[in-house]
């Protein structure tokens, strides 16, 4: 698994021979991922950890303004980035998490509907 910023590449297909190993199927038997989610009840490691993600969003936006990880968010590096595409930031996945998920992030304040809110389903 390769890790670029806030983004890792590669973990689906780690997961899948890992859920296969334990199913005892292998890639020649040809039975789709999602029957084999099915069979285990898991949800997407990626699905996972845009959960986590917004979980922990909802957590510092809970915190008063002097809590030093809103602080740091804030912050910019006065450096000059490299060539080539920006890497993802974490602010930017959270912002691309909000929108796939359709969420404000002012609901954030209400712990529990946060919750319930950010929470991925398990097959």
């Amino acid at each position: 698994m390769k890790k670029y910023g806030a983004r890792s590449t590669g973990g689906t297909g780690t997961e899948m021979r890992i859920l296969r190993w334990m199913c005892g199927v292998t890639r020649m038997d040809r039975i789709r991922n999602t029957r084999i989610r099915g069979t285990v009840k898991v949800t997407e490691i990626s699905k996972k950890k845009q959960e986590r993600r917004l979980q922990w969003f909802g957590h510092v936006e809970r915190r008063n303004q002097e809590y030093v990880g809103k602080r740091v968010r804030g912050i910019e590096v006065g450096r000059k980035r490299n060539r080539g595409r920006p890497k993802m930031r974490y602010m930017d996945r959270v912002k691309q998490d909000l929108k796939e998920k359709n969420l404000d992030g002012t609901l954030a304040q209400n712990r529990d509907s946060w919750k319930r809110l950010t929470k991925n389903d398990d097959p």
